[in-house]
């Protein structure tokens, strides 16, 4: 460290300014009559989580974070006041969280082949909240997955299988599966590589025992179906089809059109595989309530508005952002950005939808007509692909993304630093695959990911973080205390 450096370390530790210290956790708030206190404007994370555990008086030192407008701080108090051009004169008001609880590993599901999809059913998943007739009990959480062996599985939380779906004779799925969501604790949706969607009744025996049995198939696409978004309430779905469309269709039989005949089994010729394997189960065959044009590429992901259901988004490879009214079938708007999208989710309460996207980053947009620019804030980290997203059940603040790099990432969004890009924000955690530690290569670096590639993730309340892909398991870490729960 040079001289210079030396006496402007020594200068911002003897400055001092004035803190309002605060939290909004009210087991660890300081009493309302502690008022502004003088600290030195060179302490750091460390030091003030040590000054407030004294004011507090905890018999067992609390490890806290700190926000400042917003922002976790990351640097020294006059580092932050210095990048933000704030006088060392005014009153600093200090927000501190509880530090994190890493997101620990607690269980690992085999697969025979690659897992596509994961979702999760338990008491605060929101198919529980749509039971169609079904009871749901705390400690019954069941975890569905789907596999590219074109099966889907039932798990209990003891890692047993309770339910597998039938064979392609028997009604199953003809090719791989991409995607799979419970709409009700007994009702379930998958899509995947043969262009069908299919809902599935959902039934159990015993705590150990279950059944998958086809309820209706739904044609309409012309090419692989990579996406599927539930909507229980209004029985709707949507779908990302690499045909360039987003499909709309209703889980109830009643209210879906006829399927269009020149797209059933049927039609493909009474020599084909496809005719050979459905001709000995009869499932209703529905057709979707409408296909929206307007990507021109495959459309990587399509979900309904966490708070209005007749709106819609999509992305594509084709780099754009689609907004649609699901109640015409209209087009709303389109934000085009740089690079190939390929995973979408809301954060409602910060009108924002973050994009996985093919340059290894994760796009916030700003999807109402009022915003100015495309980007409100680049997540970055990944060094692969981001082909999943989903929002963290405890913050609104809170994202986890699952890439082709073989690890998944927890993102804060006040977690951000300034570089040459502008605000960009950084992980808080890095989720790896514990299949790598169980062949002991867990500080080897596989090329992109390669044996690893994470394919789908999920966040459940009471289950925690669920994910699953190339190393053929179904991986569950530890979801609660990750980050602040400050909404």
């Amino acid at each position: 460290m040079s001289e210079e450096q030396v006496s402007s370390a020594a200068e911002a530790a003897q400055r001092q300014v004035r803190v309002q210290l605060t939290s909004q956790q009210e087991d660890i708030a300081l009493p309302e009559s502690t008022g502004p206190i003088l600290v030195p404007t060179g302490l750091r994370r460390y030091a003030l989580s040590t000054l407030v555990n004294n004011l507090l008086s905890s018999e067992k030192p609390i490890p806290f974070e700190f926000l400042i407008n917003g922002t976790f701080l990351r640097t020294s108090i006059d580092e932050y006041l210095t990048a933000n051009g704030i006088s060392a004169e005014t009153t600093l008001e200090i927000e501190y969280v509880r530090a994190l609880i890493p997101p620990l590993h607690i269980a690992s599901f085999q697969h025979d082949d690659w897992v596509s999809a994961t979702d999760v059913l338990s008491e605060t998943s929101p198919a529980a909240s749509w039971a169609s007739g079904a009871t749901f009990s705390k400690g019954q959480e069941r975890i569905l997955s789907g596999s590219y062996d074109g099966l889907l599985r039932i798990w209990n939380m003891s890692s047993e299988i309770i339910a597998t779906s039938p064979a392609p004779a028997e009604g199953g799925h003809t090719a791989s599966i991409k995607a799979a969501k419970f709409v009700s604790p007994n009702q379930i949706a998958s899509t995947g590589l043969d262009r069908t969607v299919r809902l599935w009744k959902y039934t159990e025996d015993d705590e150990f025992s279950g059944k998958i049995t086809p309820q209706l198939e739904l044609y309409g696409h012309k090419s692989a179906i990579e996406s599927l978004a539930v909507h229980a309430p209004s029985n709707r779905l949507l779908t990302g089809s690499a045909d360039h469309t987003v499909g709309f269709w209703s889980t109830k039989k009643a209210d879906a059109p006829a399927a269009p005949e020149n797209l059933l089994p049927s039609s493909i010729g009474r020599t084909s595989k496809r005719r050979k394997l459905n001709t000995s189960v009869s499932t209703a065959q529905r057709g979707p309530l409408s296909l929206l044009s307007g990507h021109s590429a495959p459309v990587s992901g399509a979900i309904f508005d966490a708070r209005d259901s007749t709106v819609g988004y999509s992305v594509s490879w084709d780099h754009s952002l689609r907004t649609w009214d699901l109640v015409t079938g209209s087009l709303v708007d389109t934000r085009t950005t740089s690079h190939s999208l390929l995973s979408l989710e809301h954060l409602p309460d910060h009108h924002l939808l973050a994009a996985g996207t093919s340059a290894r980053h994760i796009t916030l947009i700003d999807p109402r007509a009022s915003a100015t620019t495309v980007a409100a804030l680049t997540l970055r980290g990944h060094t692969n692909a981001v082909v999943s997203l989903a929002r963290d059940p405890h913050s609104t603040y809170g994202l986890i993304s699952g890439s082709h790099d073989g690890t998944c990432r927890i993102w804060d969004i006040r977690s951000t630093k300034t570089d040459k890009d502008g605000v960009v924000g950084e992980s808080v955690y890095s989720i790896g695959r514990k299949s790598l530690e169980e062949e002991g290569k867990a500080d080897s670096k596989r090329v992109g990911g390669e044996g690893v590639k994470v394919f789908s993730v999920c966040w459940d309340k009471a289950v925690g973080i669920v994910s699953a892909g190339e190393d053929k398991r179904i991986q569950i870490n530890r979801g609660e205390g990750v980050l602040s729960s400050k909404q």
